[in-house]
């Protein structure tokens, strides 16, 4: 099993597009990249501030890579179905309520995506006369992540809607692969001479 494998889901994959797993992957990548650089850049800051001669800058690049890691985790799990999306709910339900719910859902988080697009663009355009200090860099460049991750959002949520709609949401998951252990066998041998 490849890395691939292993970062894309297969669970409800019938309301997936198969071109859009390698956008998913790419995002769970860089999901990753940004949390590690995340807990380094803290680990950087902790340190320099312990040795008395902090970086300043640091606090920057912590909280831009916090954000983004925020919003495009946001997205790629609601491609995933684990996020923005109330299972409790719809699974409970067969036939034409689970449709109708789940359609109502998909159209609640289309409402959310819509929001971070439209007001995280307003945001990101008065960002442009702010500036983060000590750098200097308009904070434009943090709100920028918010219009991205509702796009990415509302992205996902169609294509959900579209292969709900056609292929139902109703699907049984395969039992997950259980790990092959042998069992132990506890009888008891009688030993031949020593």
């Amino acid at each position: 099993m490849t890395i691939a494998d292993k970062l894309v889901l297969q669970r409800q994959h019938h309301l997936k597009w198969r071109s859009l797993d390698k956008l998913e992957l790419i995002l769970m990548m860089l999901c990753g990249l940004l949390c590690f650089g995340f807990s380094v850049s803290v680990m950087f800051d902790i340190f320099t501030r312990t040795i008395g001669h902090p970086w300043l800058w640091l606090q920057e690049v912590t909280s831009t890579l916090f954000i983004y890691a925020i919003f495009i985790g946001a997205a790629v799990a609601t491609r995933r179905n684990d996020h923005l999306y109330l299972t409790a709910i719809s699974e409970a339900l067969h036939g034409t309520p689970r449709l109708l719910v789940e359609i109502l859902i998909r159209i609640v988080v289309l409402g959310v995506a819509f929001c971070l697009i439209w007001f995280g663009y307003v945001n990101y355009l008065r960002g442009f006369g702010s500036f983060r200090l000590p750098s200097g860099t308009p904070i434009a460049s943090l709100y920028a992540a918010i219009p991205l991750s509702g796009v990415l959002i509302g992205l996902f949520t169609i294509e959900q809607l579209v292969n709900g709609i056609t292929n139902g949401f109703d699907h049984p998951e395969p039992p997950e692969e259980e790990l092959a252990i042998p069992p132990i066998d506890t009888s008891v041998q009688p030993r031949v001479g020593l």
